[in-house]
């Protein structure tokens, strides 16, 4: 059975709640450098792909960066099963600052090949950043499991915010050393890579994946039947861990095959899924073509402040406020905070669909748009990672994580066309339609005594 790592039953367990504490603090702390070279990057990356391989091609460079993001995730949760979290997000960071410079190199000799190749690898640093999240809670008591992996996504905002206006700053210090123009964000971009990954690669020991493994191994071999203890049920309507048996090691098998099955089997770990994919690819189709919605309007000497400025006010909306998403997940309950994130995603599409060339109207629905990502995400992971046993944990995020990029690479990449072809208000009416599915989906009734589902 699952272990409920907060039952002070062994003296192993004096050791969980420093250990917790520790990795919080280095989370937190890495979290704002990868959420400046994230955003720095992605906040010019439309406006810089449109002026090397045009409007159309735009959305499919942005994309480009989520499919990176997404596909990484099948390698780093490779690793993370394996040998913990450390050598997973030290990779994923690597891998970012390389695609960062190959996007300078791209801008440099107007090459759109090696445009795509830069963005995709780019999406390393966003892997990292997501798995972060699932970081924050193996070793998370049950009933703080959402406030403390919405406090690591909260983490981004300090950097995350700030970046999109650095971005000017960087563009002209860098145009000084001979770059070309919008490439220096990207530049930066690695640099905080590089960093991020070197303090991981420093500091994050003990591991807290292995930790939480080697306390339910030694739980498991404590009771005479062989079985573990049961997690606690968290309150507001939370599910606990589902009964399989865990070790130390993961298990033979646990890549994404197995993660599949598993989840097939969870009506829980489908919803997590849901939420998490659907917020997200709403959230890419309305934010990736909004730069370019200011460029039809603005001069180029107006475009990258007024980019900055919204894109903050949206990067707000996503993480400023996920402390108070995640004790609303732990209070109310997962499945009503994942309709709460829906309902605002509507909002926004409805606010900023209907704003015109009305920058501020526009600005409002990026924030409702950034807050329904954030209650989707916020409970749809904490749903997803209480809902599976921790020797197949990992996988099943990296599933997750892989079927989120690849819903926002699709909606990305059809948003480009979408813009082109029909223009931006039936871009946000596509998106509003696409949450449709999982409203369906968290309204199904759930079977009484259904196992690993709320009660």
């Amino acid at each position: 059975m699952a272990t409920d790592l907060t039952e002070p039953r062994t003296a192993a367990r004096l050791d969980v709640a420093p250990i917790q504490r520790r990795t919080m603090r280095l989370l937190f702390s890495t979290q704002i450098i990868g959420g400046i070279g994230v955003t720095i990057g992605i906040s010019v990356g439309a406006l810089l792909a449109a002026r090397v391989a045009g409007t159309a091609l735009a959305g499919v460079a942005q994309s480009a960066g989520v499919v990176g993001a997404a596909l990484l995730a099948v390698p780093v949760t490779r690793i993370m099963a394996r040998h913990g979290r450390r050598p997973g997000l030290v990779l994923a960071y690597a891998v970012g600052a390389v695609g960062g410079v190959l996007v300078v190199l791209a801008a440099a000799a107007r090459s759109v090949p090696l445009l795509l190749l830069g963005m995709l690898l780019f999406g390393g640093g966003t892997a990292a950043n997501l798995q972060a999240r699932y970081t924050a809670v193996d070793l998370a008591e049950p009933a703080r499991r959402g406030r403390q992996l919405s406090l690591i996504v909260w983490a981004t905002t300090i950097g995350a915010v700030a970046a999109p206006n650095f971005a000017a700053l960087a563009d002209r210090v860098t145009t000084g050393w001979g770059l070309p123009a919008l490439a220096g964000p990207f530049a930066f971009s690695a640099a905080a890579f590089v960093l991020a990954a070197v303090v991981l690669l420093g500091l994050l020991r003990p591991d807290p994946l292995l930790t939480a493994r080697r306390l339910a191994a030694a739980d498991a071999a404590s009771v005479p039947d062989g079985h573990g203890p049961v997690a606690a049920v968290p309150a507001g309507g939370g599910v606990g861990p589902a009964a399989a048996p865990v070790g130390a090691r993961a298990p033979r098998g646990a890549g994404m095959r197995a993660a599949w099955s598993v989840v097939r089997a969870q009506p829980a770990a489908r919803l997590g899924i849901a939420a998490v994919a659907v917020g997200h690819l709403v959230m890419v189709a309305v934010m990736a073509m909004t730069p370019v919605r200011l460029g039809e309007s603005h001069a180029d000497a107006d475009v990258l402040r007024l980019v900055g400025i919204v894109l903050s006010l949206h990067i707000a909306g996503m993480y400023a406020f996920s402390p108070v998403v995640g004790w609303l997940t732990d209070r109310l309950g997962r499945r009503a905070v994942i309709l709460g994130g829906v309902g605002l995603l509507l909002a926004a599409c409805a606010v900023a669909g209907t704003a015109g060339h009305h920058t501020p109207r526009l600005s409002v629905g990026l924030v409702l748009l950034g807050l329904g990502w954030s209650g989707t995400m916020v409970a749809g992971s904490t749903l997803l990672s209480e809902s599976v046993s921790a020797g197949v944990r990992p996988s099943v995020q990296g599933f997750s994580d892989m079927i989120m990029g690849l819903a926002g690479a699709s909606a990305a990449v059809l948003s480009g066309f979408v813009m082109q072809v029909a223009g931006y208000p039936v871009l946000t009416l596509l998106a509003a339609v696409a949450t449709v599915p999982l409203v369906a989906l968290a309204l199904r009734p759930v079977p009484t005594g259904a196992p690993g589902e709320e009660d």
